[in-house]
């Protein structure tokens, strides 16, 4: 029960961050560097699976040795070590591989990736320590 908490608990402010961030920045700065390579409209099988799946690692590689430690910290840094990672992964192959794709979308998009993750790494030790204490489960 603990772990479906606190994959939720990643998933919901994850999710909602990413979707203001994508809001803001998607006409600012992906639309105008990669123009006529975007899709009109977003692939939601694709999307769905993404953040169904990106919960995952930040559950295993993060909020679940911060709850063991019960420390903060672990989630925090070990979450946005992840996004790092997984966001880089991503960017530096697209700029690699994609004309369209420059060095600016790659830093922006890298840092959002690690702030992003850390914070919904912070945020899932918190409500899963809470909700938990609330449902009575270890």
């Amino acid at each position: 029960m603990t772990y479906a908490v606190a994959y939720l608990a990643i998933l919901l402010p994850f999710g909602l961050l990413d979707a203001v961030w994508l809001s803001l920045m998607g006409p600012r700065l992906y639309k105008p560097t990669l123009g006529d390579i975007l899709l009109a409209n977003v692939n939601v099988p694709a999307a769905i699976a993404f953040y169904l799946i990106y919960p995952i690692g930040i559950l295993i590689f993060a909020t679940l040795p911060a709850l063991k430690a019960g420390s903060v910290a672990p989630a925090l840094i070990y979450a946005a070590l992840f996004g790092a990672l997984a966001y880089g992964t991503y960017d530096l192959t697209n700029q690699a591989t994609l004309r369209n794709w420059t060095l600016q979308l790659t830093l922006a998009d890298m840092a959002w990736g690690t702030i992003a993750s850390g914070l919904a790494g912070a945020a899932s030790y918190y409500l899963t320590r809470t909700i938990s204490d609330w449902l009575g489960i270890a």
